[in-house]
């Protein structure tokens, strides 16, 4: 669950230090005060895009910080050790400056945007206020059924499945359609793999190969060094070595009259020790080096051999092993296109695999979509929608497509008798916003995030119907964090605890508050939810009335 959260310089917030309890907590205050504000910063946390307009005027910039606990051994803690990251907390943080950059961490290293966004869904789990209006949509009830069945990754596995068997029909038929074409490019491969195979090219012979030609091809210079150098030292007629050999020895034999020239005399023996292992060293080299015009020859051949392909081809020596193993999946390619019988066989594997993900795809979604379907229509009764019925059809798609064997349609009942028909042609505002709260309600119960959000979903609704969001709420909230944003005192009456958000003018500036608020403070801020300005004793009396007596979850 959400354990803290820290703004700083975030739109009309200048620094919030918040933490959250579990259970089911109401955000409340007066339109503008800053409410979704907060919902707002953790999704930045959380991974949402991010705008320079969200830094407070006159700061440099915005910072949101949120931390989460980590239950050791579960899907959070398994993500983050997997992507290399501390696994004893997670603090998600998130910086916008006015330059428009971002940067984003977990647990003080920095991170991707895709990983937190990928993180934030073992985290929370936010409804806007018009989520509703995406329900309409065919890709978001598809979405919603999946993530209510877990089909999610089975559904990625599908998508790809079918990309696999789009790619062996349209090879088949690009096939029939240019064999001339396929033919004469499968030639011209052909003749160019051989020519780089033959060339046999390995990257690590291909250095050796060019350090033995540059000791070759100057091996007459280095020979020449060489001479030069022993007939210095030992071999000439005015060789230092002897001279030097006669100096040590003279310096040894009158050391013993001052110790101050037997430490020159021990230095100059050690001069002498360099001196005679160098000429050994050098005679060594010489006995080594040979000159060889056919080894070099054969060398000065291979390495004209290399660059010449090389540059036939465009590219360095070091990248001819990485063209060849294109070019020979390409004649693998073209080859296969050449095999009507092959490309036919490859074809009907891959639309046999993809149906077979996709038959077991659709089994899950349709035992998934008859529990929500029955659930919905259980809270829709209780939301003011009295014989109305929801059901989630599954309408077939026979050639398949990426997401499976069909669309899914929601399709929904207002009155009892009358035939169900799609969610977007038949349900009011008022009706469909209590459709879309019941979804959210109970489709949350099988996300993994430990935290929800909901955020003014309850616009719209009042009364009788408001209580039952705040029992659903509360009822949601014995299991998780669930966090929300109303204007209701039916829901806020529900919570397990409130907080009141409110403006304030801090150094000529308009600054958001956060007040935690006791059972004396939660009466008089719902006794402002009820009565507006007047607040009288009858409204506080009431509002005592809805907080000393909540419904009773059954």
């Amino acid at each position: 669950m959400l354990l803290r959260l820290v703004i700083r310089d975030f739109v009309i917030v200048d620094r919030l230090e918040l933490e959250f309890s579990a259970g089911f907590g109401a955000l409340t205050g007066e339109t503008g005060a800053g409410k979704s504000i907060l919902i707002d910063a953790l999704s930045l946390a959380l991974g949402e895009r991010a705008d320079v307009a969200v830094i407070r005027t006159g700061a440099e910039r915005a910072e949101v910080a949120a931390e989460f606990d980590v239950v050791a051994d579960g899907l959070l803690s398994a993500w983050l050790h997997s992507n290399d990251f501390d696994t004893d907390a997670c603090l998600l943080r998130r910086v916008v400056d006015s330059a428009g950059r971002s940067r984003a961490y977990i647990n003080g290293t920095a991170a991707t945007l895709g990983q937190l966004r990928e993180l934030a869904g073992f985290l929370a789990d936010i409804h806007g206020q018009n989520a509703h209006h995406s329900l309409l949509r065919s890709e978001a009830q598809r979405d919603l059924l999946d993530t209510h069945a877990g089909t999610q990754g089975l559904a990625r596995d599908v998508a790809r499945s079918h990309a696999d068997w789009r790619t062996a029909l349209e090879t088949r038929h690009a096939a029939q359609k240019d064999v001339e074409a396929t033919e004469r490019e499968r030639e011209l491969l052909q003749w160019q793999v051989k020519e780089l195979a033959a060339l046999a090219f390995d990257p690590a012979d291909w250095q050796e190969t060019e350090h033995e030609q540059r000791r070759l091809g100057n091996a007459n210079a280095l020979l020449e060094v060489v001479a030069t150098a022993l007939a210095t030292l030992d071999d000439g007629e005015a060789a230092a070595l002897p001279a030097l050999q006669h100096a040590a020895a003279q310096l040894g034999a009158r050391s013993s009259f001052d110790p101050a020239l037997a430490e020159v005399a021990q230095l100059f023996d050690g001069a002498m020790i360099q001196l005679e292992e160098s000429t050994l060293a050098l005679r060594r080299y010489q006995d080594r080096l040979e000159l060889d015009p056919a080894r070099l020859a054969e060398l000065d051949q291979r390495i004209d051999a290399v660059t010449q392909m090389a540059r036939k081809h465009r590219l360095s020596p070091d990248d001819l092993p990485a063209l060849l193993a294109r070019l020979q999946a390409r004649l693998e390619e073209l080859s296969l296109r050449a095999d009507p019988d092959a490309l036919a066989e490859r074809e009907r594997k891959t639309e046999a695999a993809f149906r077979a993900l996709a038959k077991t795809l659709s089994a899950q979604r349709i035992k998934a979509a008859q529990a929500l379907s029955a659930a919905v229509t259980a809270g829709m009764q209780e939301l003011a929608m009295a014989g109305g019925r929801f059901e989630i059809a599954l309408l077939p798609v026979e050639e398949g497509a990426s997401w499976g064997l069909e669309n899914i349609e929601f399709q929904v009942t207002a009155n009892a008798g009358q035939p169900l028909r799609p969610l977007a042609k038949v349900a009011s505002g008022g009706e469909l916003s209590r459709i879309g709260l019941a979804l959210q309600v109970i489709a949350s119960q099988a996300n993994p995030a430990g935290t929800l959000i909901f955020d003014e979903v309850d616009v719209g609704i009042g009364g009788r119907v408001a209580e039952i969001v705040g029992r659903m709420l509360k009822q949601l909230g014995q299991s998780r964090q669930v966090l929300c944003v109303t204007h209701l005192p039916q829901v806020a009456a529900q919570a397990d605890w409130q907080w009141s958000i409110s403006k304030q003018t801090r150094d000529g500036a308009t600054v958001s508050a956060v007040t935690v608020l006791d059972e004396a403070a939660r009466i008089g801020e719902i006794a402002r939810m009820l009565g507006g300005e007047n607040i009288t004793e009858t409204t506080r009396r009431h509002a005592a009335e809805m907080l000393s007596h909540p419904s009773v979850i059954s």
